[in-house]
């Protein structure tokens, strides 16, 4: 026996171990290790038994409690793997039936973070390993996949062929190891879940699925049919188990339980022991095995089978919920399930805006204000005033552009809104909020009537005023128009009802004088596919180029505001050309304003450069949807000249 140790025996699948036993060992041996090392009945065989079953707790709480969090808990399945045996065998002499692999960020993308992207393999099949060892035929073993921790596009930059890829990767080596289950679990985002599912069902079209999702502690979105829809979609997606873990206490968890369910399918539940506190930068946590125990001893009694704790669960958090729930029957206390199922509400200002009632219809035409430092509204009230009696449809309303420090764009559209009674185009730049506060910004927009948004991601913050300051960039321009789209139909970006649909107006950037034209077509296609309605573009000096851009982007369902700046000076135009980034002034409309500004002053160059913008409108506007103009230095007359001769 000491040539065939059990270490080995573990490790092995039984069918593995029983076609190495039968070519290499004698008969008699061979019966002798059938009996040593019994085979358990399968998971699913298990799961019918219809009784609870209780998972480990938290291996990254353990480690941390044991003075080990240098690295993601992962790594220390290589570096420190007689530490995680031991957190494995506590939880099994606690009383855990279903062991974790310590794998749940181990995939190629996650570890890239880290340096350790050459070791997924060696990782998951080393955590089911240890998982299998510890268990010693006393419990199963959960091969685990948890999300990327990105988002995918557009609201960020991972491909959904490089997702299932790094899944595919990290659940062939959990396989590999023996895991008799795979759990996929702490899924936000019901899209790469079934990303996972179906790299798993690839992988290993036999193996039972645990999938979960993590909700967040939302009230208003759990009564809602929302839970049961994406209930009932996981199940159609053929996995053995449906769930939720995580960011909720066991009490919380209820409430989501109550809804998150389908019949006939075994649920899982594991709450995180408590809401933590931050003390430097670590989770420290109140909460007694005892009230976790009796509490998931409740979700037991509501229709959970499988159940534990996640964030914070230690070894005698699992210990006290394994006595608790002995003898506890499932679903025996089913919650009554009150699933509000109504019509959405109308939002109380939900009309559509004037832009965009009369994008196609005519040609609009909106001037960009000159936004002041501090809190002086003055000139910004009386451009707009001054617009509005000339026949404008709308003002343009910046945001921090050139990273300065400026006062709220969507405040001061509302009080333009209210106070001159001419709409706005908001631009709103994702450099300074992260994705809760744009759509926290968006919600309270919609609210004061702010409806027309113009998604620009923004100048970085080294430029500006404040150069140590941080950029966000949780998302795109990209990613803010797929917010507001969702809104428009209901949702926020994870896909959670906002108890109505919103009104926006969707505007985005285009650059036809972008070097990379090729890029450029591509990013307007992506924004019209996420829901933008009309495009402006940077400023255009010449019609060789706008027909260009024109002719590439005509397969686009989208309107084209044209921008365009009128030249005041020599000065004026070599500056744009040479120091702003995407700016393009051809030679000869240089030269053109170099002569007049040579001949006759800034009087003449200003001269000309109204009239070479004139001369370019008239022949563009049968092209375009509207004109989006720029003067400089609030030089609002110019702007109004120019229309009356377009």
């Amino acid at each position: 026996m000491a040539i065939f140790p059990n270490f080995f025996v573990n490790l092995l699948p039984q069918e593995q171990l029983f076609n190495h036993i039968f070519r290499s060992w004698t008969g008699r041996i061979f019966v002798i290790m059938l009996v040593t090392t019994p085979v358990k009945i399968s998971f699913l065989e298990r799961l019918a038994e219809g009784t609870p079953l209780v998972t480990d707790g938290s291996i990254a709480a353990e480690l941390t409690a044991r003075g080990f969090a240098d690295f993601p808990p992962c790594i220390y399945n290589s570096k420190q793997s007689v530490l995680i045996e031991d957190i494995h065998r506590a939880f099994v002499d606690a009383g855990a039936e279903l062991l974790q692999s310590n794998t749940e960020h181990a995939n190629r993308l996650t570890l890239e973070r880290y340096g350790f992207a050459d070791k997924v393999y060696e990782l998951n099949r080393t955590g089911v390993w240890i998982a299998r060892y510890t268990a010693l035929h006393k419990a199963y073993v959960a091969g685990v996949v948890g999300p990327i921790g990105k988002f995918l596009t557009p609201l960020g930059a991972l491909n959904r062929e490089d997702v299932r890829a790094a899944f595919v990767e990290q659940i062939t080596a959990l396989v590999d190891g023996g895991a008799d289950v795979l759990m996929l679990k702490s899924f936000i985002d019901v899209e790469e879940l079934e990303i996972a599912i179906d790299a798993a069902k690839f992988v290993a079209p036999d193996m039972p699925i645990i999938a979960q999702k993590t909700f967040p502690e939302d009230g208003a979105v759990l009564a809602t049919s929302y839970p049961s829809d994406i209930a009932q979609n996981l199940v159609k997606k053929g996995v053995a188990v449906i769930g939720t873990n995580g960011t909720v206490g066991p009490q919380r968890m209820m409430d989501i339980l109550k809804n998150f369910h389908a019949e006939g399918t075994p649920l899982c539940s594991q709450p995180d022991v408590g809401i933590p506190t931050l003390v430097d930068g670590k989770a420290i946590y109140n909460a007694e095995p005892r009230y976790v125990a009796q509490s998931i001893k409740r979700l037991v009694e509501a229709g959970a089978q499988i159940v534990g704790c996640e964030g914070g669960g230690t070894v005698e958090h699992t210990r006290a919920i394994a006595e608790a729930v002995q003898g506890a029957v499932v679903g025996s206390r089913k919650p009554e399930v009150k699933v509000t199922h109504h019509k959405e509400p109308e939002v109380a200002n939900g009309a559509t805006t004037s832009f965009f009632d009369n994008l196609g219809k005519k040609l609009l035409t909106t001037v960009e204000l000159d936004v002041p430092r501090g809190l002086d509204l003055s000139s910004i009230l009386e451009g707009a005033e001054y617009l509005k009696k000339n026949g404008l449809d709308a003002v343009n309303i910046s945001d921090g552009a050139r990273a300065r420090l400026r006062m709220s764009s969507i405040a001061i559209s509302q009080i333009v809104q209210t106070q001159v009674g001419i709409e706005c185009l908001t631009h709103l730049a994702c450099r300074d909020r992260n994705m809760i506060g744009l759509q926290s910004e968006l919600l309270g927009a919609h609210a004061m009537g702010v409806k027309n948004i113009l998604a620009v991601t923004g100048d970085p913050t080294q430029i500006g005023d404040f150069p140590y300051a941080t950029s966000v960039y949780d998302v795109d321009s990209i990613g803010l128009i797929r917010a507001l789209g969702q809104m428009n139909d209901g949702r926020d970006l994870m896909g959670n009802p906002i108890g109505g649909k919103t009104q926006f107006c969707i505007a985005c950037a285009c650059n036809p004088a972008a070097y990379d034209l090729d890029r450029e077509i591509r990013r307007l296609e992506e924004k019209a596919a996420q829901g933008a309605h009309v495009a402006f573009s940077q400023p255009v000096f010449d019609e060789e180029t706008l027909n260009r851009f024109m002719e590439r982007a005509k397969h686009i369902k989208i309107h084209i505001l044209l921008g365009v700046i009128p030249l005041r000076s020599a000065r004026h135009a070599d500056f744009l050309h040479h120091e702003v980034p995407g700016m393009y002034i051809p030679d000869w409309v240089r030269a053109r304003i170099h002569e007049a500004n040579a001949s006759g002053g800034l009087e003449a160059a200003t001269r000309e450069g109204i009239s070479l913008t004139v001369d370019f409108l008239r022949k563009a506007k049968s092209m375009i949807q509207g004109i989006y103009l720029m003067p400089p230095f609030k030089k609002y007359s110019m702007a109004v000249e120019i229309l009356q001769q377009v």
